[in-house]
């Protein structure tokens, strides 16, 4: 029997997590009982429920959201999901944050002390190691990186929760579900207007902006940092990419929030100079695929949600918790235009010459990145009465694995949340897998076709 390839090993483990935090959501234990919102709207349903569990269809959409790590919700997470219900959120976020094969490897060093060469060619596809031999190291460095920030921002998030009297049980939990949710660039809150009530307390958004920042970096980012923190020139074009284009579209992001919203009387408009700033700020850390927002994203202009949808398509680093195309591919094509225009013959990027291969990776990530995105906003077009710039929102959003959204999700027919169902998906094992299988099957043809230029432009 011919052996699975790596990336149908990977779809498979996260079909099966999907499916397991399903079975789990849809038990009556995992349910407080109350409506869907607190304002009593139930939302769409479809398939059976489990005595007072939570129907399939509610179960699905966000058992496939929290281990996408995107953050879309069709109920209300603060007040639907019991204290069981919202463990599991926890347990299906960190998952999927660090990735199906990565938990299994920790199991498998935890338990056999040891990795099968079959394990670590999985586990290497999943992280991007190119090296199986550092496949152990590797995986111990992104649990102890992963656990060390999560730990940190529990404390600092704690401690301020405790300052403005929540009890200590409630303080460290809504502080470590906080910390898992933001590493892991979920986007889910335990509150039920996510963070707009703390959008003007720094000691709990800028910490909640650092852990974003650091799961959207990346793992092999995270891992090199660590490793060359005294030797920066060293670094591989790979992490300067994603701290070059990390820095540009954060400070980009912040301007542009800024500037667009600043007199927007539903957002930034009659705040202090302040809270305008960390407002913005958190506007432009958010879309990098966390999907908290601090202020009403309804509110917002249309111009600021076409720059949001920017923000979210290009996302994070590549092999972490961020989704989007990544920052190393908006990047690279970046540089392929340049050198068109200029007329030059060779990509260079940062001092380094770009091989052939990546430019194909990178056109056919960004070009079905967009086909993907383009045919769910159409369908929502056609299935919801929501408008384009709504509709395109929430593709985004759901293929970027963000969690943002105009207010719609709630209110979807089951078709719809289908869609956005299967584009979450495809969001965050899609681009990965495409590229790891760009990578790992090359073949080699014994001929090849006489040369042609058609015109182009």
């Amino acid at each position: 029997m011919r052996a699975a390839r790596p990336g149908q090993f990977i779809v498979g483990a996260f079909v099966a997590t999907i499916l397991l935090g399903t079975l789990l959501l849809m038990l009556p234990v995992a349910r407080t009982g109350a409506p869907g919102w607190p304002t009593g709207v139930e939302p769409p349903v479809l398939g059976p429920a489990i005595g007072r569990g939570a129907p399939l269809s509610v179960a699905l959409f966000t058992a496939t959201s929290a281990t996408s790590v995107t953050g879309l919700i069709v109920v209300d997470t603060a007040t639907y999901w019991s204290g069981f219900g919202q463990a599991v959120l926890l347990v299906l976020m960190q998952i999927g944050g660090l990735g199906t094969m990565t938990i299994a490897a920790l199991v498998a060093i935890v338990i056999a002390r040891r990795l099968g060469l079959h394990q670590r060619s999985l586990t290497a596809a999943a992280t991007g190691e190119l090296h199986l031999g550092d496949v152990r190291l590797v995986i111990v460095r992104i649990a102890t990186l992963a656990v060390l920030a999560q730990a940190v921002g529990t404390a600092l998030m704690a401690l301020r929760f405790l300052v403005l009297g929540q009890d200590p049980g409630t303080a460290v939990f809504h502080a470590l579900f906080l910390a898992i949710s933001a590493f892991n660039n979920a986007g889910f809150a335990p509150y039920t207007d996510s963070l707009i009530g703390y959008g003007a307390d720094a000691a709990i958004i800028l910490p909640v902006s650092a852990l974003i920042i650091l799961g959207g970096l990346g793992f092999p980012v995270l891992i090199e940092l660590r490793r060359r923190f005294r030797m920066p020139r060293r670094y591989s074009l790979n992490t300067r990419l994603v701290l070059v284009g990390t820095a540009l579209l954060l400070a980009g992001g912040w301007l542009a929030m800024a500037v667009l919203e600043w007199r927007n009387p539903d957002t930034l408009g009659g705040r202090p100079l302040g809270t305008k700033l960390l407002l913005s700020w958190f506007a432009s850390v958010s879309p990098r695929t966390a999907g908290f927002n601090s202020v009403d994203i309804a509110g917002q202009y249309d111009v600021t949600w076409l720059v949001t949808d920017l923000l979210m398509f290009v996302g994070g680093g590549p092999a972490g918790t961020a989704g989007g195309i990544k920052v190393t591919t908006a990047l690279v094509i970046a540089y392929i235009v340049v050198t068109e225009i200029r007329g030059e013959r060779a990509v260079n990027a940062l001092g380094r010459r770009l091989s052939r291969s990546v430019h194909r990776q990178a056109l056919t990530v960004a070009a079905l990145s967009a086909l993907a995105v383009l045919i769910v906003t159409m369908g929502l077009m056609i299935l919801t009465p929501a408008d384009l710039d709504r509709s395109l929102f929430e593709a985004v959003s759901a293929f970027a694995t963000v969690g943002l959204s105009t207010g719609i999700t709630a209110e979807l027919p089951g078709a719809a949340q289908g869609l956005i169902i299967v584009l979450m998906f495809i969001g965050r094992l899609g681009p990965v897998t495409v590229a790891a299988a760009l990578a790992l099957s090359r073949r080699t043809k014994l001929y090849e076709y006489p040369k042609d230029r058609p015109l182009i432009g």
